[in-house]
């Protein structure tokens, strides 16, 4: 597998979470203090396109790291959680630079 892969997903990642919170602040601006209802229109259509392309990238991810489907599911729904991308992101690059690197994920874990 390339590095290339996982640094897509990486980017995406963090993109997402960050776009995450901030559409979580928009949110709390807009119906706790009635003000910014265009910004977070504007902040939740970036989020949904980015969102997508998380998507396609930690689909594209798992499929060349052979996850399981439960653990796909789990990375995918990551970014709809605000700060759990960020956990997920940790977890998954430990998990897959041993097989950039070509060792087998049991030997990593020892």
């Amino acid at each position: 597998m390339k590095s290339s892969v996982l640094t897509r997903y990486r980017v995406m990642a963090y993109v997402t979470a960050v776009m995450l919170l901030i559409l979580c602040v928009c949110m709390i601006f807009k119906y706790g203090f009635d003000t910014g209802e265009g910004v977070t229109l504007v902040v939740s259509q970036a989020h949904g396109v980015l969102y997508i392309i998380y998507l396609v990238f930690a689909f594209d991810l798992g499929s060349k790291a052979k996850w399981s489907m439960g653990k796909l599911l789990w990375v995918l729904v990551s970014g709809t959680i605000p700060t759990a991308a960020f956990f997920v992101e940790r977890k998954v690059v430990r998990e897959v630079q041993p097989l950039i690197a070509g060792a087998s994920p049991e030997y990593a874990k020892a």
